[in-house]
């Protein structure tokens, strides 16, 4: 029942994302006078359709997203007719080319937007007392000697603040130095901290600065587990809830990180709760990319998410909120692909339909807004990889006239030709690597390495 729930989702979320790319293509191609030949809801085999003036639009047999077939649009195909695509102006043949990526980012920006007015999580912990978890190492409240289960009792101006105080006064004083009080075994302390950041105020964290917020009081539930990781390694399954990592009693993600941060990757024992019974696991973390591409000590899964509390923001909160995450997921996109051409990211983090899959299954698990955050993240990942500069993607035709503009001049239709061939070998070769890199990490692969 999972996998057959998983692939519906699969195939609608896939299908109306590339829908909406060939949808921009196709309208800004017929806005140019561009004749399109075949607009498809599917690949392969035509079922049914109709015909309207040049265009052919159909339902094709898988149902696999769509595309657009443009006349003369084949890479180093001449121009025969002022109706093909090649026929157009250099500028409008970039505009077809961007329509597609532009539309991926609207429609994420969209489903953001109407689950920011619908179905806002804001985590539960942010209206709560600043208690405290953890305080990594080398951090400005370690070196003021604060210790987890401290309290924070003053931050800049406020008395007894929240965690939402703490974060918002800290947007407000980055880099600066404010009052702060906090107590420790009962025990108020007044002095000062400096507010640290290493970059922009949307990369701030309060990690930083050294507070690890307490988000809950219930252990961290495993959600699901990477393959060949040390937790997968070890035993642990879905359902199973630490308790504890070498005695020591942490309930989010983030404070158990940076406890294996700071113990440098030594070996520890976990005891996790299986049904209502305790187990003792030992294992070691390993040290491999984090979602932002940083590299960090991981015990390899993914945890339940921690109490929210739903809002419905107005419309002009929404659309804010729409942006700031959208900037934000563009950015860490951006920085991931910047590690990745720079060899600091491997190639192995990436994901394939299977990946995907897994990731829209585990999503359909949480209820149908989480579906929605999911698909908006895989358009926006769609629309920024497609404008990446290479042959056969929509930034690679963009960069050919962007070529051709400035020497005044068509390359050569043997070189284009040429250049695309090899292209798309690589883009198979690629595609071949990713998914049998999706089959090696799930667990009836397991013992295939790369």
């Amino acid at each position: 029942m999972d996998f057959l729930l998983t692939a519906v989702y699969f195939v609608v979320v896939l299908g109306i994302i590339v829908l909406v790319h060939e949808f921009g293509h196709f309208a800004v191609a017929k806005l140019c006078g561009v004749r399109v030949e075949t607009f498809s809801i599917g690949f392969g085999k035509r079922l049914f359709g109709v015909r309207r003036g040049d265009t052919d639009y159909r339902i094709s047999a898988l149902p696999f997203g769509g595309y657009v077939k443009m006349a003369g649009d084949n890479p180093g195909e001449a121009a025969t007719d002022p109706g093909d695509f090649n026929a157009h102006p250099r500028w409008q043949r970039v505009l077809v080319a961007l329509a597609g990526p532009i539309c991926n980012f609207v429609l994420a920006f969209l489903i953001v937007f109407v689950v920011s007015m619908y179905h806002h999580e804001v985590e539960q912990y942010l209206g709560h007392p600043a208690v405290i978890e953890w305080v990594p190492a080398k951090t400005p409240a370690a070196a003021l000697g604060v210790q987890a289960g401290d309290t924070i009792v003053h931050f800049d101006t406020i008395e007894n603040p929240t965690w939402r105080d703490v974060a918002e006064r800290s947007l407000l004083n980055l880099k600066q130095t404010v009052p702060f009080s906090y107590t420790h075994d009962g025990h108020r302390v007044n002095t000062s901290i400096l507010v640290k950041s290493d970059g922009a105020q949307d990369d701030f964290s309060l990690d930083d600065v050294g507070f690890i917020p307490a988000l809950q009081d219930a252990p961290i539930e495993v959600l699901h587990l990477e393959s060949g990781m040390p937790a997968a390694q070890a035993g642990m399954q879905p359902g199973d809830k630490i308790v504890s990592i070498d005695g020591i009693q942490l309930h989010s993600v983030g404070a158990l990180l940076a406890y294996m941060q700071d113990q440098a990757g030594k070996p520890a024992t976990l005891v996790i709760l299986r049904k209502g019974q305790p187990l003792t696991i030992h294992l070691t973390p390993q040290i491999s990319d984090a979602a932002n591409g940083d590299k960090q000590y991981r015990l390899g899964f993914q945890a339940m998410p921690t109490p929210t509390n739903i809002e419905h923001l107005p419309f002009r909160a929404a659309l804010a909120n729409s942006w700031k995450t959208n900037k934000h997921d563009s950015k860490l996109i951006l920085s991931v692909l910047r590690r990745l051409f720079g060899g600091t990211v491997s190639v192995k983090n990436l994901s394939g339909p299977i990946g995907i899959g897994q990731q829209i299954g585990l999503a359909a698990k949480m209820g149908i807004w989480t579906v929605l955050m999911v698909m908006a993240s895989i358009s926006l990942n769609l629309g920024i990889f497609n404008l990446l500069p290479f042959p056969v993607l929509d930034g690679g035709m963009i960069l050919f006239l962007a070529v051709e503009a400035v020497i005044r001049r068509d390359i050569s239709q043997v070189w284009k030709e040429r250049i695309y061939q090899a292209a798309f070998i690589v883009i198979i070769l690629f595609a071949a690597f990713v998914i049998f890199n999706d089959m090696s990490k799930l667990s009836l692969f397991s013992h295939v390495k790369l």
